[in-house]
């Protein structure tokens, strides 16, 4: 039997065990795990006195749903976490909720959360490289933002919304690696245990 579906079961395109799809109430329940780990991030939170962006481990779990869950359970944890606030939840990292809020300087980094699609590749290295287009995918659609908020000032964007953070979410990436490498390897395990027929 091929290894591909057995680096995939906790991942990959979908969220699946052993190249099946995980059972309908799991992949809710991680979607829905996801998107409360994305609330959380979002409130710890350290602001700063020359940027309205706020240092924050939202990206951590917004990144890790792309890469565990996949393109469509990911992207539908961070739709239900954009949902969240748009309905009136006090879920965003700055004080404020509703559509108004998706507008404001940390919009973008929200909105591209539920529309980022990434392939999961196999191994640390292609992990690294996906978290990485990630992580660039967010700058762009945030700092594309904030330049309009500036009045299409693209260098005060990159110096309020790059240059502060980008030791900070190169951090977040590696440890996102790291924690992608131990879900690899808990699903080759299970994976193993299934084809032995041995708990895992």
């Amino acid at each position: 039997m091929s290894s591909v579906p057995a680096a995939r079961a906790l991942g990959g395109t979908e969220v699946t065990l052993e190249g099946k799809e995980v059972r309908p109430l799991v992949r809710i329940l991680l979607v829905i795990g996801f998107a409360l780990l994305t609330c959380a991030g979002a409130k710890i939170t350290i602001p700063l006195p020359f940027t309205q962006v706020p240092a924050t481990l939202q990206t951590l779990p917004v990144l890790l749903a792309g890469a565990l869950l996949g393109a469509r359970a990911g992207a539908a944890s961070q739709a239900l976490y954009v949902g969240l606030g748009i309905a009136g939840l006090p879920v965003f990292a700055l004080p404020g909720t509703g559509p108004g809020y998706l507008l404001g300087p940390t919009g973008g980094f929200l909105v591209t959360g539920q529309v980022r699609r990434l392939v999961r590749p196999l191994g640390s290295a292609g992990a690294f490289l996906a978290l990485l287009c990630g992580g660039v995918a967010l700058y762009l659609c945030g700092l594309s933002w904030l330049a309009l908020l500036l009045g299409g000032n693209v260098g005060a964007a990159i110096r309020a919304g790059l240059h502060p953070f980008l030791l900070f979410d190169l951090s977040k990436i590696v440890v996102a690696t790291g924690i992608d490498a131990a879900w690899t390897r808990v699903a080759l395990k299970r994976a193993q245990a299934c084809r032995s027929g041995t708990p895992a």
